[in-house]
């Protein structure tokens, strides 16, 4: 497998896969970064690379993930990362790009998109469906039916009632209890909208 991004997100994948999981690169735009956990960093892809394993976008930033992925014109096959210790059910599905890390839970009718990080400890009830680049944090809860759409960022220990919508490329502060649907590009702290 390939890893795209040599910081903190970087060290989470490379900590989570290369006990059972052949790294065969990393890469990052900081030319600076020359090691890994033990890994060399190869700085930025070179022109023409040909990448003959999976790769796996390790970028937290939602945008920035979007972009390196959106960037990467050549043909690429993305990786999808679940622990063994995530609980997922056979009637959710998860979508390239995206990693499932230690203790989720991803309950049955829930549809995971492209390129989201579920963190460790997350729990999605039944029905859920997460869009593309979204990043639920640490112990992020979402009760049955809530719809998060793309980019959107949930901090750890949230917690999203049921049925509730959070529209595109919103901020959820940690420890919030999100009790009504939240509109596009909105930031929610607490138990209410923030202006």
């Amino acid at each position: 497998m390939y890893i795209y991004g040599a910081s903190g997100q970087g060290r989470v994948i490379v900590d989570l896969i290369d006990s059972h999981e052949p790294i065969h690169g990393i890469f990052d735009d900081n030319t600076e970064i020359k090691d890994l956990l033990g890994y060399p960093v190869r700085g930025k892809i070179p022109p023409g690379f040909k990448f003959d394993q999976k790769l796996v976008v390790a970028i937290g930033d939602n945008r920035i993930r979007k972009q390196i992925v959106e960037g990467l014109t050549r043909e690429v096959e993305f990786a999808k990362i679940v622990h063994h210790t995530a609980i997922v059910s056979g009637r959710a599905s998860i979508d390239e790009g995206t990693v499932v890390m230690e203790g989720a839970i991803i309950k049955v009718c829930c549809a995971v998109g492209r390129h989201v990080i579920v963190n460790t400890g997350a729990s999605m009830d039944h029905d859920c469906v997460v869009g593309n680049y979204v990043h639920l944090a640490p112990q992020v809860t979402l009760r049955g039916g809530v719809m998060v759409a793309e980019g959107t960022l949930l901090g750890a220990n949230d917690v999203v009632l049921p049925g509730i919508r959070i529209a595109a490329w919103c901020t959820v502060g940690g420890g919030s209890t999100v009790t009504r649907n939240v509109p596009d590009g909105a930031t929610w702290i607490g138990s209410k909208l923030s202006n």
